[in-house]
């Protein structure tokens, strides 16, 4: 993928929408009329509690969500980074650049992109995530049980600090000597050094800016 990230970026990570926080059309909205300046949208994983692209289901109930997203992507760049509740998503989108999970990190102007799962789980959970990442096994998937599921997540307490947040942060910069490391996944809104964590939209409401080589966070 030929890209580079250019100042005034905007990254927007685990929204968990629209289980866990309702204003994302909001801000995706603000950023298509240009209310808020973007030059580039970078979607980090969890955008939605749940996505998958075989579901007749999900796509129905996001439409319009997808359709915002694909009409931003028209005008400036959107990169899809897919993450732990995203699968299968290329199908869903015309104009988006989509990166699955196998294609992560994405490397752009020394920095590391991802969504941050691929390197903080066990050996089992990639197996699974492997499994159930198969188009074949993702269209086997039921729209009764998507339903059920996304209804299930809604449940979930998602907003905690992580104890020892820290020796997570060194374990997966051992793996990178790059400039930067930018991931979500975690929801807890930290820069460590090279190493920013963004903050989950769900939780604080917060995206990130991307200017003069550092990342911002910014309250919505």
């Amino acid at each position: 993928m030929s890209l580079n990230i250019k100042d005034r970026a905007v990254f927007i990570a685990d929204a968990h929408y629209p289980n866990h926080n309702s204003k994302l059309v909001e801000l995706l909205v603000d950023i298509k009329e240009g209310k808020i300046e973007a030059t580039q949208l970078f979607l980090m994983g969890d955008i939605f509690d749940l996505l998958v692209g075989s579901s007749r289901y999900l796509k129905e109930l996001f439409e319009v969500e997808i359709k915002l997203i694909d009409s931003i992507a028209k005008e400036i760049d959107v990169i899809y980074i897919e993450g732990n509740h995203d699968f299968n998503l290329k199908p869903l989108f015309k104009n988006v650049k989509v990166v699955p999970i196998e294609e992560q990190p994405l490397i752009v102007d020394n920095i590391v992109i991802s969504h941050g799962d691929k390197l903080s789980t066990d050996f089992k959970y990639k197996i699974y995530t492997k499994i159930v990442r198969n188009p074949l096994i993702l269209k086997l998937i039921p729209d009764s049980y998507a339903k059920s599921k996304l209804k299930k997540l809604s449940q979930k307490n998602i907003c905690k600090e992580i104890e020892n947040f820290s020796i997570i942060i060194e374990n997966i910069k051992k793996y990178y000597t790059n400039s930067l490391i930018i991931e979500g996944h975690f929801h807890q809104g930290v820069v460590a050094k090279n190493y920013i964590g963004l903050p989950s939209f769900a939780c604080s409401r917060e995206y990130a800016i991307f200017l003069n080589g550092k990342v911002t966070f910014v309250e919505y």
